[in-house]
C-alpha cells in the first residue's frame, strides 16, 4: 500500500507541483492538501498518514506557524515522520527547525532535485537534511558561535521572524498563547543582542539574514 501523505503549503503553485513530483511515484499517495495551520490541524487529527511534508510558513488565525507549529506536531504525533520544505536560508532558523525533531529539511528551491530521495529516507527510518541546507547549518557552526546571532534563544528567533512577517506585538502574542509583556521583552532582547535600534532595521535584517519564507 502507498505511503500516505499529508501536504501543508499555502501557495497553490508550490502545492500542485509537490503534490505532482510525489504521485510520480507509486510509493505514496497525497491523501491531502492543506492550505492554513487550522486545515493541518484538523486534518492530522482526523486522517491517518505515515508522511507530513509541510511548509514553514503559512497563514492561521488561531493556530500559529512556524516553530510553534512544529512543536505542537511533535508533542501530539510525537511518531509521526514530518519533512520541512521552506525558502528560508538563515542558519538559526534552520538549526531551530531541526532541534523540534522533523525528519527532513529542503529548501524548497531544491524540492524537485531532492525531495524523491528525502521521502525515501524518511519513510525509511531515516533523516535526510538537504545539500543546500546542509551546506547553510556547517558554514555557520564556526561563524555563529562567536556572533550576536547565536545568542538568541530559539523563542527570540521566532518572535522577530513573526514581527519581520508583518504582525504586531499582540497578534505573535495572541498566536503563542504568551503575554503581550512576554513577546514584548523577547523581541526588545533579541534587538539588543543584534545591535538593532527600530522596527525598520528588523525588517532589514530578517530580509538580509533569509529568515523569512
Amino acid at each position: 500500500m502507498p505511503a500516505r501523505v499529508i501536504l501543508a503549503d499555502d501557495h497553490p503553485i508550490v502545492a500542485a507541483g509537490v503534490r505532482q513530483l510525489l504521485e510520480q511515484d507509486s510509493t505514496t499517495s497525497v491523501v491531502h492538501v492543506a492550505s492554513s495551520t487550522e486545515d493541518l490541524m484538523r486534518t492530522l487529527a482526523s486522517t491517518p498518514c505515515d508522511l507530513l511534508i509541510t511548509d514553514f510558513s503559512m497563514p492561521g488565525n488561531a493556530v500559529p506557524d512556524g516553530l510553534s507549529m512544529l512543536g505542537t506536531i511533535r508533542r501530539k504525533w510525537p511518531d509521526l515522520a514530518v519533512v520541512v520544505l521552506t525558502r528560508i536560508s538563515n542558519p538559526a532558523v534552520l538549526r531551530s527547525i531541526r532541534d523540534t525533531g522533523v525528519r527532513g529539511l529542503i529548501n524548497k528551491s531544491d524540492a524537485l532535485s531532492e525531495l524523491p530521495q528525502a521521502v525515501l529516507s524518511v519513510l525509511n527510518g531515516r533523516t535526510y537534511i538537504a545539500k543546500a541546507a546542509m551546506s547553510l547549518l556547517e558554514s555557520a557552526e564556526t561563524t555563529l558561535a562567536t556572533s550576536a546571532e547565536a545568542a538568541l534563544s530559539p523563542k527570540e528567533t521566532e518572535v522577530l521572524r513573526m514581527f519581520a512577517s508583518g504582525m504586531s506585538v499582540k497578534d505573535i502574542s495572541q498566536q503563542l498563547n504568551r503575554s503581550s509583556k512576554t513577546i514584548s521583552n523577547q523581541k526588545l532582547s533579541a534587538m539588543e543582542k543584534l545591535g538593532i535600534k527600530s522596527d525598520v532595521e528588523i525588517f532589514a535584517y530578517a530580509s538580509s539574514h533569509g529568515m523569512l519564507s
